[in-house]
C-alpha cells in the first residue's frame, strides 16, 4: 500500500464505535477521533487537546504550526500535535492537502484500571511521550498500510473484525510513535536469527505429517527450500541422525503405539507406517525393538526383562 491508496481511505471515519481502545507494552490507549481530509482547501485554527492528534498527509501541501514554529507538509509528512500543544493546520489554496487523522490518549494501565509498570524512558514508545521530541517526521513506515487495512475493515465488518481491529490499530500506535522517536529510542541489540533449529523442525514436521506416504530426502528438503545436500547435513547437524534413519525411527515408534489398539491389523499398522507389505515392515519392527509386531501386541507394549 502506498500514500496513493490512503486517498481511497475515506472509510477510515468509520471507526469511530469500532475500534475504542487497546494495549500495548503496558500502555493503555483510547481512541477518540478518526478523520480523512479530501484535497480541497480548509484550516483550523489555534486550538489545543487533552490528547494526541496525528495527521499524515498523503497529497497536497500546507503548513503546521506548532507553538512559534511553522512547518511546510507535503505528501508524506506525519504531524503530531501532543497534548496541550497549542497548533493550527491550513491547507494550501494551490494544492490542496489531503489527510487522515487519528486521535488517542496514552498513558500506562490496563484496561481494568490496574496500574502497570512504565516501560524504561527510551523504546518506541518516546515518540509519544517526549514532549520535546519531533512533531514532523517523514518516517512513514506502515502507516498508509495500516491506515488502509483499517478503513477497509471499518467499511464492510465480519466476523472476527473486533480482533482484527485491536491488532490494527495496537500496530498504529506503535508505528505513529515509532514516526517520531529518536534514532536512539528505537535501536535495539543485534536480533541474533539462527534459522537452523526452525528449518529442521518444519522437515521434522513433514515427516511427522507423512509417515504414511512414501518420502525421499529430495521432498524434505523442498519443504526448507534447501539441496538435498544442505537439508542433510543442516538435519544432521541439528539432531545427531540422518533424516531417512529419523523417518524410519518415527515410523516405527508410530507402529509400535498403533500395535496396542486389537482392532486394527498389522497389515494396516504397516500401511499407516508407510510399508506396503508386512514382511519388510515386521522385519524392521524387529529390528528396532527386538521383537516382532505380534509379540509387541501381545504384550501390550510391556518389555520383560
Amino acid at each position: 500500500m502506498t500514500l496513493a491508496d490512503v486517498a481511497d481511505a475515506d472509510r477510515f471515519v468509520d471507526l469511530a464505535g469500532l475500534l475504542e481502545s487497546c494495549e500495548v507494552d503496558g500502555f493503555r490507549a483510547d481512541f477518540l477521533s478518526w478523520g480523512h481530509y479530501q484535497p480541497e482547501y480548509w484550516r483550523n485554527y489555534w486550538h489545543s487537546h487533552s490528547f494526541h492528534e496525528v495527521c499524515l498527509a498523503y497529497s497536497g501541501s500546507g503548513r503546521f504550526n506548532s507553538g512559534d514554529t511553522q512547518y511546510d507538509v507535503q505528501p508524506g509528512s506525519v504531524f503530531i500535535a501532543r497534548p496541550g500543544d497549542v497548533h493550527e493546520i491550513e491547507s494550501s489554496r494551490s494544492e490542496p492537502l489531503g489527510i487522515a487523522f487519528w486521535g488517542f490518549t496514552f498513558r500506562p494501565g490496563a484496561s481494568d484500571g490496574r496500574p502497570t509498570a512504565a516501560p524504561d524512558e527510551s523504546g518506541w514508545w518516546s515518540g509519544l511521550t517526549r514532549p520535546d521530541g519531533p512533531v514532523v517526521s517523514s518516517r512513514t513506515g506502515s502507516l498508509p498500510s495500516l491506515i488502509t487495512a483499517l478503513a477497509a475493515e471499518a467499511a464492510a465488518p465480519i466476523a472476527g473484525y473486533g480482533t482484527a481491529l485491536g491488532a490494527l490499530g495496537s500496530t498504529l500506535v506503535v508505528e505513529t510513535a515509532r514516526a517520531f522517536a529518536l534514532d536512539d529510542d528505537l535501536a535495539v541489540e543485534p536480533v541474533r536469527r539462527d534459522r537452523g533449529p526452525l528449518v529442521v523442525e518444519a522437515m521434522q514436521r513433514h515427516l511427522r505429517d507423512n509417515l504414511s506416504r512414501p518420502i525421499t530426502v529430495r521432498d524434505v528438503a523442498a519443504v526448507a527450500h534447501l539441496s538435498e545436500r544442505h537439508a542433510e547435513r543442516l538435519f544432521h547437524q541439528q539432531t545427531g541422525a540422518s533424516i531417512m534413519s529419523t523417518l524410519r525411527r518415527l515410523r516405527l515408534e508410530l507402529a509400535a503405539q498403533l500395535l496396542l489398539d486389537p482392532s486394527v491389523t498389522v497389515t494396516e499398522v504397516a500401511r499407516a507406517c508407510g510399508y506396503s507389505d508386512v514382511r519388510p515392515f515386521s522385519t524392521a519392527f524387529r529390528r528396532h525393538y527386538g521383537r516382532t509386531p505380534g509379540e509387541h501386541r501381545r504384550a501390550g507394549g510391556t518389555e520383560f526383562v
